[in-house]
């Protein structure tokens, strides 16, 4: 999105939508035409936020000695990256004391599943866990999964230093991106949106949300429900 192109106001592009539904009374076309106004408000401020993570400054570089497990062997951080200058890592709360893993973990990287292959042309996607490698790669078979590529934190130190192992033990699911640029990695970004910054009766989702799940229910009359998480089995 270049930000010195004027933009038309969103108002004025809602009201030369084209659409109409059938049957849809005149109620109902202004409300939706004012609810499209504020659509495209919506997708102008995602432009705007994600030009604002574009921007970041440096972030720290990383130092620590991180060892991985995968279904190519033992691996350091930059082996991560394979030929990529960036590397995202998904932290999956699949510790060594869960027999089965995170639903909610599993329900977005399952959608991410479909992605992986399209998401390796640009970037390195790794998910991280630190439950053995075989029972990461029996879970891998369990759900079909293809292109995910798996990895098991052989210490536990990448999960400590980057927030998917809290102090007490507790895991959390934390995502984060990292660059290689003229040889120095750094930390890019990393979702930061967790319990104390949800709203009220809201879940600590990020945003935009990483799970298009949660964006399908949004488009509906019933909405997300408050209490609600996927399962690993229906």
């Amino acid at each position: 999105m270049d930000d010195a192109a004027p933009l038309i106001p969103a108002a004025e592009l809602a009201r030369a939508n084209p659409v109409r539904i059938p049957n849809e009374s005149a109620e109902y076309r202004a409300a939706r035409t004012a609810l499209l106004a504020e659509e495209i408000e919506l997708r102008r401020h995602i432009e705007r936020v994600a030009a604002q993570r574009r921007a970041l400054p440096p972030g720290g570089p990383v130092v620590g000695d991180y060892r991985f497990q995968g279904e190519e062997g033992e691996v350091d951080f930059a082996g991560l990256f394979r030929d990529k200058p960036t590397l995202a890592v998904y932290s999956y709360m699949f510790g060594p004391q869960r027999e089965r893993p995170c639903p909610m973990c599993t329900n977005l990287l399952g959608s991410w599943e479909g992605n992986a292959a399209d998401i390796d042309q640009q970037l390195s996607l790794a998910v991280v866990a630190r439950s053995p490698l075989d029972k990461l790669l029996a879970w891998k078979r369990e759900r079909g999964w293809k292109n995910l590529r798996l990895y098991t934190d052989l210490t536990g130190d990448y999960s400590r230093d980057y927030f998917g192992l809290l102090p007490d033990g507790s895991e959390i699911p934390a995502f984060n991106v990292f660059s290689r640029r003229d040889g120095t990695i750094r930390h890019f970004w990393s979702g930061e949106m967790a319990d104390e910054t949800a709203d009220p009766g809201q879940d600590p989702r990020g945003a935009p949300d990483p799970a298009p799940l949660w964006m399908v229910l949004d488009s509906t009359p019933e909405g997300r429900p408050p209490d609600w998480y996927p399962k690993l089995d229906y």
